[in-house]
């Protein structure tokens, strides 16, 4: 059957098929930046009523520079969160912080660095040796994979502020960004596209804007669990093949500051690179995780050094609310 039949299929099955009455759970559930295009099926699910029809009630807490809802999360202020990448949740078997994440939102990494043109830093091993800017929390997670695949060393880290300031002065600048953000506005600015390198065609298989819950939820009430990840599934194949327009004004309404042209640009490019759907979640659908791409995700970073070989890091996740078939009503 052909793949848009089968999504239109999906849809009309979403709409017409009601799941069993339950009364209405209130849940919270924590961003991991503020409101923007990468959060698109979760807000279409809250602004179209799809959560509501699962019984749920649901506050969609931000994130941000000055937020973590990680910390929250753990104190048991919100229900679920967005775990940024598969680091956290191998964090919290490290740690032994009864948390595991539940749903993948992206089968690719959005992160990248980002380089000028023109300058011939148009490869990852081009910039072996060179000055690049990133985070803290990047240089304890993928740099490392960088460094075991490229030989970059730690003398070329520069502190990375959040701005775009150093990249538009300095024009040898090279710099981590989000594959949906940051190369538009260097193109608004410029006129020209930067040099966009994704960590994930550099081979790095690690799953991204994970759904994160509690071990004592999944153990205790696993059908508020399946509801929430289900809705929020339905949400995503509603914004990408359907309208998107209800998740686009709700995005605005909560971070105004978000431009209708870069909304635009991050849907674009989620759907274009097959960030949330894509290999597979072509079976499987959208949310899947599977115990092969988590364990060679492990292997990788363990032979950084990152972790512990022996570490039980199936702790960190689980997959029994996922991987159900992206045609199977909902």
């Amino acid at each position: 059957m052909n793949r848009l039949v089968r999504i239109a299929t999906v849809l009309a099955a979403c709409l017409s098929v009601a799941p069993l009455a339950h009364a209405a759970d209130s849940v919270t559930f924590g961003l991991d930046w503020v409101a923007e295009p990468e959060y698109g099926g979760y807000y279409q699910a809250l602004a179209t009523g799809i959560y509501k029809k699962y019984g749920l009630d649901v506050h969609i807490v931000e994130g941000g520079p000055q937020v973590n809802n990680a910390e929250l999360l753990v104190a048991g202020r919100l229900t679920f969160d967005i775990t940024s990448n598969g680091f956290l949740a191998l964090n919290f078997v490290q740690e032994n912080i009864p948390f595991v994440a539940v749903a993948a939102g992206f089968q690719k990494d959005p992160d990248i660095l980002m380089a000028h043109p023109g300058v011939g830093d148009d490869t990852f091993a081009a910039l072996k040796g060179k000055p690049i800017a990133v985070s803290d929390d990047t240089r304890a997670s993928w740099w490392n994979y960088l460094k075991a695949k490229y030989g970059y060393s730690d003398s070329q880290l520069r502190p990375y502020g959040f701005s775009l300031t150093p990249f538009f002065t300095n024009p040898t600048d090279i710099q981590e960004a989000y594959v949906t953000s940051e190369p538009f506005l260097v193109h608004q600015q410029t006129g020209k596209w930067p040099v966009v390198l994704m960590i994930s065609d550099a081979g790095f298989n690690g799953y991204a804007s994970l759904i994160a819950t509690s071990e004592k939820l999944v153990k205790t009430n696993p059908g508020l669990v399946q509801r929430f990840i289900d809705a929020s599934i339905e949400g995503w194949y509603s914004y990408l093949y359907g309208n998107p327009a209800p998740a686009f004004a709700a995005i605005q309404q909560a971070n105004p500051d978000m431009s209708t042209a870069l909304l635009h640009f991050g849907y674009s490019q989620l759907k274009e690179r097959g960030i949330v759907d894509s290999g597979d979640t072509k079976t499987l659908g959208i949310g899947a995780m599977t115990d092969a791409r988590w364990a060679s995700f492990f292997n990788q970073m363990a032979a950084t050094g990152l972790y512990d070989k022996t570490m039980d890091y199936r702790a960190g996740y689980t997959t029994q609310f996922v991987d159900h078939g992206f045609d199977k009503p909902k």
